[in-house]
């Protein structure tokens, strides 16, 4: 996320949709399906411009059941309440493209990103679409620049999967199968899918804490290192990684928008309050030189009657006395 500090920074954001109301809500957003929104900073004018790396062809519901229909993936063993969508962002604050030129580079930069999103989720088959939307104003950066900017960032929803090998059973009549891998399916799993890895040492092995047991680094931080990496890979060595150590895993897509945008706001306000205070430093350097001025004026003046005055007396002085008292 955007800090108050210039640099321009990666972040990648992963949200559970653990209901069908909450995917519903997802794609009616991310595919602009509303006639209107709450949020004023979309730019309805500008929706054509949205570029879909992977479009969807149908609902994302019905896409995830034709996927199982044809062996795509598997729910097999999967309890019903079970999270069975995701939602990846990625974004990089607006003064990035901004400076960067705008619409063409952020497309380049997140026909970028979803390569980098379809490595993230095991294959382009996992996802269901991939969109950057550009018709969301920055209303912060528009106020302060007098002109519209626009906040880019890709919206990707996917299918939470990883491969689980099936056993043959106890019961299974050959005994030299038992025990063997029978079949590997792609699993429907997200708690699996974003667990936890272990830190690993510069030799490559776990790190272990003071107890004895494995370090692990959050499946947000990984997510973190793998987009950041991936960009730098691809040539964009201008950005830093999100901040380490955030609490940004625990906010909805909504809150964590609400406080990038405020964020921002922020950086914007120090600026203008900067400039306003260099602009006051200039008046009040201003007034300072106005009133030297002014005192060095009267100064000149008050020496040249002073010196008019000693010239009048030394003038004076050389006339005769007679003319002095016929006057």
């Amino acid at each position: 996320m955007a800090r108050n500090d210039g640099i321009d920074r990666t972040v990648a954001r992963n949200q559970d949709l653990e209901t069908p109301a909450d995917v519903a809500k997802v794609q009616e957003h991310n595919e602009r399906e509303k006639d209107s929104y709450s949020n004023q900073d979309i730019v309805p004018e500008r929706t054509s411009l949205n570029v879909h790396f992977k479009a969807p062809t149908d609902d994302y519901v019905k896409m995830f059941e034709q996927m199982e229909q044809d062996g795509v993936i598997s729910t097999r063993g999967l309890k019903p309440d079970a999270v069975k969508y995701g939602e990846l962002v990625f974004d990089v604050n607006s003064a990035y493209f901004y400076n960067h030129g705008g619409y063409e580079f952020a497309k380049q930069f997140y026909a970028d990103a979803y390569k980098a999103a379809a490595e993230i989720v095991g294959g382009e088959q996992y996802i269901l679409s991939a969109v950057m939307h550009a018709d969301e104003r920055n209303r912060a950066m528009s106020e302060a620049l007098g002109e519209d900017v626009y906040h880019y960032h890709l919206h990707v929803v996917y299918i939470p999967v990883v491969e689980k090998q099936i056993l043959w059973s106890k019961r299974c009549k050959d005994e030299a199968l038992r025990g063997t891998v029978k079949e590997v399916i792609t699993q429907v799993s997200r708690s699996k899918k974003w667990e936890s890895k272990p830190v690993l040492g510069e030799d490559g092995n776990p790190m272990l804490n003071a107890k004895g047991k494995k370090i692990l680094k959050s499946s947000y931080s990984v997510l973190q290192d793998d987009f950041f990496n991936f960009m730098r890979n691809a040539g964009y060595t201008d950005v830093e990684r999100g901040e380490r150590g955030s609490t940004e895993e625990h906010l909805t897509v909504t809150q964590f928008k609400v406080q990038a945008e405020q964020q921002r706001l922020e950086a914007v306000t120090g600026q203008v309050a900067q400039a306003e205070q260099n602009l006051e430093d200039a008046k009040a350097a201003t007034a300072k030189q106005k009133k030297k001025l002014e005192s060095l004026q009267k100064e000149t003046k008050a020496a040249k009657t002073i010196a008019l005055t000693v010239q009048d007396i030394e003038v004076m002085a050389k006339k005769p006395h007679s003319e002095t008292i016929s006057r």
